[in-house]
């Protein structure tokens, strides 16, 4: 492998690890959350696609860290899959 596709690797590796962490983060804010039982009735009745949408204008999603606001829809994607599973 040459060194380009060893750091390519890496670095998309280290993203996934990086929305895994946010994701796991979101769901403990989303089952926090007051109308948590609303809130996870209404994810499951929206579509996959939009799931992500969902989480995200929840807030659950939103992180402190600009450099990470980036990967935020992938963490609400991951975040309603978790959800959505449990």
């Amino acid at each position: 492998m040459t060194r380009g596709k060893t750091e390519s690797a890496a670095s998309t590796q280290a993203d996934s690890a990086v929305i895994e962490a946010l994701a796991l983060v979101c769901v403990a804010k989303f089952r926090r959350d007051a109308e948590v039982d609303a809130n996870l009735v209404a994810l499951k009745e929206v579509d996959a696609w939009s799931q992500g949408d969902f989480i995200d204008k929840g807030g659950w999603a939103s992180v402190a860290d600009s450099k990470a606001t980036a990967q935020l829809s992938s963490v609400a994607r991951v975040c309603g899959e978790i959800l959505t599973k449990a």
